[in-house]
């Protein structure tokens, strides 16, 4: 055996390196070269494919999302339509009471009324928080 270790070391001397030639090792190292390089290929594609696929779940979460939010907007828009329709019909029902006379003087009284009792409300509070002091 150490032979055999010899002949190949003084020959590796003797030729420098060009003895792999002989036993086709130039060619193994360059498919051992090429076969790390389809490896590394072959990891950066699952790489890839791992990314794509992630990307692919979260634009679908995305696009979920956003349809929720379109429904979720169009029930809110129609829901305000329903508003306004009732703001304008309630508007349409003062016009036509402040259109007469006696129905401005009715809800001037009402409002007087309201005002009055607001008045003896705050002050009757503002003498029982004073007495507590």
């Amino acid at each position: 055996m150490s032979y055999r270790r010899d002949h190949r070391s003084s020959k590796a001397t003797l030729f420098g390196g060009f003895d792999k030639l002989e036993e086709g090792g130039l060619r193994t190292s360059s498919s051992f070269s090429h076969e790390i390089r389809e490896h590394d290929n072959d990891k950066a594609i699952d790489n890839l494919q791992d990314r794509v696929a992630f990307l692919k779940r979260l634009t679908g979460d995305i696009h979920d999302e956003v349809e929720s939010h379109n429904c979720l907007l169009d029930r809110m828009g129609n829901g305000m339509d329903a508003t306004r329709g009732i703001m304008s019909g309630t508007m349409d029902r003062f016009k036509k009471v402040f259109e007469k006379k006696s129905n401005r003087r009715m809800c001037t009284l009402v409002v007087g009324f309201v005002a009055f009792f607001l008045i003896i409300y705050y002050l009757i509070r503002y003498v029982r928080g004073w007495r507590n002091h």
